[in-house]
């Protein structure tokens, strides 16, 4: 007897789960402003890594010029 295959798609995630939660749980003012500030914390996160990506390559123009 085999067992039926599991479908990735049949369960499901982890985002999804919690949205749900979080959508019993809240009311829609404080779920936008949730997703609003861990969009901001994204954001933040993807600025500061441009950042020390700038500062890689102006230190390796810098110490091609020395």
């Amino acid at each position: 007897m085999h067992a039926a295959p599991v479908r990735a798609h049949a369960l499901p995630s982890v985002t999804t789960a919690l949205r749900a939660v979080e959508s019993l749980l809240l009311s829609s003012g404080q779920r936008t402003a949730r997703r609003n500030a861990w969009n901001a914390v994204l954001e933040d996160r993807r600025r500061a890594k441009d950042r020390v990506e700038a500062e890689h390559v102006l230190r390796a123009v810098a110490a091609q010029r020395s």
